[in-house]
């Protein structure tokens, strides 16, 4: 295997799920064990690296590759090193099957992990090193629950001209994704002995034509709204929740629901046309987002002279679109340009057989390094 290819090994057996999955001291949980493997691997390759508080027990990892003269400009190379649990033990043994490596993180985004680090260190060792760019990896961590990393590094006041945010992209340089909303609707009620219902007013069922309007009137709704490279924003009731037993009238229900948001929508409008919407159907609910943080669509200028160069750079015409959230949004927030980039299929992602192409996986760290090759 190659060099990219034995790093992603590596990192698939050193379990990382994120802590948030995991019930406390869980053997399993945390970043630390992947990033003191990279932080020992870009030591070996010449890079300065530093571990940087995020958030407590778990810090961000930061190796840089400064110029040869004055920096002038800084490029971010930015993977998660967080992953979803485990469909079961197996997943932390990487396997290698008809030209692709199986193991939990393979794609999301251990793959980016090692390309991009790889190809740091190989510009490290060789003689082509910019004479004006500084090149930072920073290992992230949290970005499958809340993007603690991410968001502590933005508001840290760390700068860059542009971050390549390391996720499956099927090496396809992406400027825009969807935002993430996480909606909680409650329907009220007035709850009255099971035998003589005609005394109560049953929330389940007002529910449930709740639920009708957004999965027909709703979503219909949204697919008039397109954006040219992320197609229509949408809806999907994903929990509903409601009364207490049998024969007692339910006086509460609760749904929870997933709204993917186009750039330019906000939370505050999205909960304001679904209000409105229900009531003009004849139907009350108290509507609100329960993420613990903005999750913002991104939009990056694909004419910005760095994402033009990586656009030619890789082949590349026009950007893509990414139906998911990830951290570019939140570093292009806190004042970081940000485009995402990587090996793999998202459609392996926090599957029971989540795996790679190793051929992507290697073309995406000679990708990477013939771009940072190309700066100045």
């Amino acid at each position: 295997m190659t060099n990219t290819a034995k790093l992603l090994a590596e990192l698939i057996a050193l379990p990382s799920v994120n802590p948030a999955f995991l019930p406390p001291g869980h053997p399993h949980a945390g970043e630390g064990r992947v990033a003191e493997l990279l932080a020992s691997v870009a030591a070996r390759a010449g890079l300065d690296a530093e571990f940087r508080k995020a958030i407590p027990h778990r810090p961000n990892l930061l190796a840089g590759l400064g110029p040869v003269g004055k920096t002038r400009r800084t490029l971010l190379l930015a993977p998660h090193l967080d992953t979803v649990n485990v469909a079961n033990d197996k997943q932390l043994v990487p396997h290698h099957r008809d030209g692709r490596l199986y193991g939990r993180g393979a794609c999301d985004t251990k793959g980016s992990v090692a390309a991009m680090l790889v190809a740091l260190c190989e510009l490290a060792r060789s003689k082509s090193r910019p004479r004006e760019t500084e090149i930072v990896f920073a290992g992230l961590v949290d970005e499958e629950n809340a993007q603690a990393g991410s968001r502590s590094l933005a508001a840290s006041g760390f700068r860059a001209d542009l971050a390549i945010v390391g996720e499956p992209t099927k090496l396809q340089i992406v400027t825009a994704h969807k935002g993430s909303l996480f909606l909680s609707l409650e329907t009220r009620g007035k709850a009255a002995h099971g035998a003589t219902p005609q005394f109560g007013r049953n929330a389940v069922h007002r529910m449930a034509r709740v639920v009708e309007v957004l999965e027909t009137d709703y979503a219909a709704q949204l697919r008039q709204r397109r954006h040219p490279l992320l197609g229509c924003a949408t809806v999907s009731v994903g929990t509903i929740a409601g009364g207490t037993q049998p024969n007692i009238v339910p006086d509460r229900c609760v749904l929870s629901a997933d709204r993917r948001t186009l750039p330019g929508e906000t939370e505050t409008g999205v909960c304001r046309e679904i209000t409105a919407l229900l009531r003009a159907r004849g139907l009350v609910a108290r509507v609100s987002n329960v993420r613990l943080a903005p999750c913002l669509p991104l939009e990056t200028d694909a004419r910005m002279p760095l994402v033009r160069q990586f656009l030619r750079n890789a082949g590349q015409s026009r950007p893509a679109g990414a139906h998911y959230f990830c951290d570019a949004a939140v570093l292009a927030r806190g004042g970081i340009p940000s485009v995402v980039f990587g090996p793999g299929d998202i459609a392996q992602a926090h599957t029971a057989e989540e795996w790679i192409s190793l051929a992507q996986l290697e073309r995406g760290k000679e990708m990477l390094l013939r771009f940072l090759k190309s700066l100045p």
